[in-house]
């Protein structure tokens, strides 16, 4: 820290003789007495007069006053206003007695506005206090902390401050500071840092070993000490870092450092979005009340940069739950949800859920407040994708991830069906309201339903009055294709569901099924078509001879010594073929048990059947005994010993 002696003579020259009395111990008796509040001041008119043109104005007009009386009684002079008051005054009486005294960064600017009062200007001494006071100014203003100090000064002697400038040049500069590469200034700027970092260094045998290294700083080390400035000032600093062009993202992350500062919602509520390293919210000043921090939560608001992505969703949601619970102004909401909303695929659930604290509030949270969010995101976003694609397949559905463009759209869809699982439960939420977020998300954005049936499922049991074509409007908003086999499985033994929706998950599921066996009986005759062109194990199926001249050589190579081996290695391709009808069986299997399970709903059977007669489910023979009968069918103009050779 900056510091400056002047003067020659002892400090003990003056005395405090008691709680409103200085004098100053000479040999001459005190003949004026300055009055500066409620302190006295017993002093000399000498030198006063030679170097302070105010008071040998006051005294002359006080002596002009007091001629008539007695000249051993000392005259008394007012002085009122004077910029920081009687200890000032003190140091500036000091300077006049060329008494010692310090200079520093928590004086000089009190001293310099004390100086500019009284006229204690070079026309009344060379070397005066206005000079010496702003001398050492200019070397305070070149190093960080000593501004910040000088600046925090400024708090006590406004408006002279302002009026003199002293305001604006440290605001400059510590603006400039802020902007420029902070190894550029040295130890004067780095000695706060630097004694930190040492003070962190182990010690060995008493000597540090990263003496005299200070500590690499981030961009963010200068937003602690900016944080602790009034709010006007701080505004002031902020737009002159953006004047001197600092990036948007050190600008937001000073202003999000101020917020959690000041607003104990923030505080509460734990956000360290920007993630900074330093400068957590420690050496809080005093809590503001709530009308403080309204205005400083609108205030900040409004000094967010524009750009996109500067600011964490996580802060600015945070901020929202804050204006909500402060009462702030609309614009200020709006202009929360409406950044938020543009940034929304950040956001995570806990962050979403906002508190409703208004008086009229039906529900737990705020849920038009999400609606909003959700509107505002899905109208600037720009996906390429305009449709749904069409799901034909359980592995395109599932196997497919999501294109960079759509990566967003599909985690905003997570979101939004998480947030009506949570919100839900909530008795008093309307269906209408319910209906509305969920069909905010564009079908394409969900590669999976899954989440919106449990959040279907959730509000159906929170809301057991619903009739049943209010349970069946509210099904449509999903799409029973893209379920998974849990989810389907689940669906199909729910009893709060619909009955036409719990058979139309059963017939998309059994279409999948369909889908699955055909797929696999095409690997089947792919793996027979390859096996006998290779002339491995099956034959071609033009005729009788081929078929004879198969079988024999099969007995033929059977007899020899020695080919059992080979026989044995041209016959794998054929166990594929056993496990593609294993797997068709254990599928058919499947289907059966949920068929058998839709039965034993507490349905009226005879409509039941009648539907899934309609829809190809309720036939009482399956694939797989019209192809075991098949099978088993002996081969027009074959004989035992071909259809052997064949397996069957």
């Amino acid at each position: 820290m900056a510091a400056k002696v002047i003067g020659s003579k002892p400090s003990e020259c003056f005395q405090f003789q008691d709680p409103d009395t200085w004098i100053c111990n000479t040999e001459l008796e005190s003949d004026v007495v300055v009055e500066v509040g409620e302190v006295s001041f017993h002093l000399h008119k000498s030198p006063l007069i030679s170097r302070s043109g105010t008071l040998q104005k006051l005294i002359k007009e006080s002596t002009g006053d007091e001629e008539d009386d007695d000249d051993s009684k000392p005259c008394t002079v007012q002085l009122d206003g004077i910029p920081g008051g009687p200890e000032a005054f003190r140091l500036a009486a000091m300077f006049c007695y060329d008494v010692k005294m310090e200079l520093n960064a928590g004086n000089v600017v009190q001293l310099r506005c004390t100086a500019e009062h009284l006229a204690m200007t070079e026309d009344y001494g060379e070397g005066n206090l206005m000079e010496q006071a702003e001398t050492f100014l200019s070397q305070v203003l070149g190093t960080w902390n000593d501004a910040v100090r000088a600046l925090h000064a400024c708090d006590a002697v406004l408006p002279d401050a302002e009026d003199l400038l002293i305001v604006p040049r440290c605001i400059d500069s510590l603006a400039s500071k802020a902007c420029a590469d902070p190894t550029l200034f040295g130890w004067p700027m780095l000695e706060y840092y630097t004694a930190k970092s040492l003070e962190e260094t182990a010690v060995w045998d008493g000597v540090s070993a990263a003496a005299g290294k200070p500590r690499s700083l981030g961009a963010d080390w200068w937003y602690k000490q900016a944080s602790s400035f009034r709010l006007p000032v701080y505004k002031r600093l902020i737009a002159a870092v953006q004047s001197k062009g600092m990036s948007p993202e050190n600008v937001a992350g000073s202003l999000m450092h101020y917020a959690r500062r000041h607003l104990s919602g923030l505080r509460r509520h734990g956000d360290n979005s920007d993630g900074s390293s330093r400068g957590g919210v420690s050496g809080l000043t005093t809590v503001l009340s709530d009308g403080d921090q309204r205005t400083l939560l609108e205030e900040v608001v409004a000094m967010l940069p524009a750009e996109k992505g500067v600011t964490p969703a996580r802060f600015l949601l945070g901020m929202l739950r804050t204006a909500t619970v402060l009462h702030a102004s609309a614009a200020c909401r709006d202009a929360l949800e409406r950044r938020a909303g543009n940034q929304l695929e950040e956001a995570a659930l806990e962050d979403l859920l906002i508190p409703n604290t208004g008086y009229s509030a039906e529900t737990l949270y705020d849920v038009d407040s999400a609606q909003r969010m959700v509107e505002q995101f899905m109208m600037t976003s720009t996906s390429a994708f305009a449709a749904s694609p069409e799901i034909t397949d359980e592995g395109h559905l599932f196997d497919d991830a999501p294109s960079a463009e759509l990566m967003p759209v599909s985690t905003v869809a997570k979101l939004v069906d998480g947030y009506l699982a949570e919100v839900g439960t909530d008795t008093n939420l309307k269906l209408s309201k319910f209906q509305t977020i969920a069909a905010l998300v564009p079908d394409y954005a969900r590669a999976i339903d899954d989440g919106l049936y449990r959040a279907i499922d959730i509000y159906l049991k929170a809301h057991p009055w619903l009739t049943d074509s209010e349970r069946e409007q509210l099904c449509r908003l999903m799409n029973c294709q893209k379920l998974s086999l849990e989810a389907c499985t689940h669906a199909a033994q729910n009893e709060r569901l619909p009955l036409r929706v719990v058979v139309q998950v059963l017939f998309f599921e059994q279409l999948r099924l369909r889908t699955t066996v055909a797929g696999w009986f095409f690997v089947a005759d792919n793996a027979d078509q390859g096996s006998s062109s290779d002339n491995c194990v099956l034959p071609r199926r033009t005729g009788d001879d081929d078929l004879e001249d198969f079988a024999a050589g099969s007995e033929e190579t059977t007899n020899e010594d020695g080919a059992a081996s080979a026989r044995h290695g041209e016959l794998s391709p054929a166990m594929s073929v056993e496990e593609v009808r294993q797997r068709v069986s254990e599928l058919e299997e499947e289907c059966s048990s949920m068929r058998q399970e839709i039965h034993k709903l507490d349905k009226p059977k005879s409509a039941l059947s009648r539907l899934l007669a309609k829809l190809g489910l309720g036939g009482r023979s399956s694939s797989r005994e019209r192809r075991q009968q098949h099978e088993t069918m002996p081969l027009p103009g074959a004989s035992d010993k071909r259809r052997r050779s064949f397996g069957c």
